[in-house]
């Protein structure tokens, strides 16, 4: 985001929206994502995340700073993941792969959210949407951009989330489908994993797996979020 802008690739209105967005995300998406985690585990009987006072919306709790400013400069990062012991589920493997999965869930209905308020816009001052696209001004035309950025960057966190590379939780539904010896060992060397992450990012080699996947959870969500509004279409 920060990058592009930077680059001269975005307008001010553009830039603007966008860091509206992502500090919106780092404040209030990603304490949900987290406190999504931490809430599932505890319902399937883990209560981890609960001690260690990260069942909270507070995002102090959850803020990394390397993974916030990531968000800023790039469009998608990471929080601090909230401490799960799968030894308290009950089915351990299947727990965890649940409480994973409930990260890039949450990051989905944010989108949603926000997809839902740009098609009630939308359906209320078709008018006014078409002339704030046209002029390229006005509180309408933000509105619109930031809610643009809002979904994309939600859809993004939980593409990248779903990748099954460990630590991300995509890998953590991947590991139900492995044998626990072979799980161990990836949890064991998890720190060369996530360093291999920051390679694969920056270097640009997930740009392409990412692409597919956010486009393909992007269409969903466009697609739930107006269906409220097609009876009146």
């Amino acid at each position: 985001m920060l990058l592009d802008a930077i680059r001269g690739n975005l307008t001010l209105e553009s830039a603007v929206a966008g860091i509206l967005a992502c500090l919106v995300i780092i404040f209030l998406v990603l304490p949900f994502h987290e406190w999504a985690h931490g809430f599932t585990a505890n319902l399937l009987g883990d209560r981890t995340a609960k001690y260690s006072g990260r069942l909270s919306f507070n995002p102090m709790s959850h803020i990394d700073p390397l993974g916030a400013a990531c968000i800023l400069l790039i469009g998608f990062g990471w929080a601090k993941p909230v401490p799960v012991n799968p030894n308290n589920f009950k089915h351990p493997k299947i727990g965890m792969a649940i409480t994973a999965a409930a990260g890039p869930f949450s990051n989905l209905v944010a989108a949603f959210v926000g997809a839902l308020i740009y098609n009630l816009i939308l359906f209320l001052n078709p008018q006014g949407y078409m002339m704030a696209a046209y002029s390229g001004s006005g509180i309408m035309y933000y509105l619109i951009l930031f809610l643009g950025y809002y979904i994309s960057i939600n859809i993004a966190l939980a593409a990248f989330n779903l990748i099954p590379i460990p630590p991300l939780d995509g890998s953590k539904v991947l590991f139900v489908c492995l044998p626990s010896r072979i799980t161990n060992v990836i949890y064991r060397y998890e720190q060369f994993f996530i360093l291999g992450i920051y390679v694969l990012v920056f270097a640009g080699f997930l740009t392409g797996p990412l692409a597919f996947i956010q486009g393909a959870l992007s269409k969903g969500v466009m697609w739930l979020a107006s269906l409220p509004f097609l009876p009146f279409a």
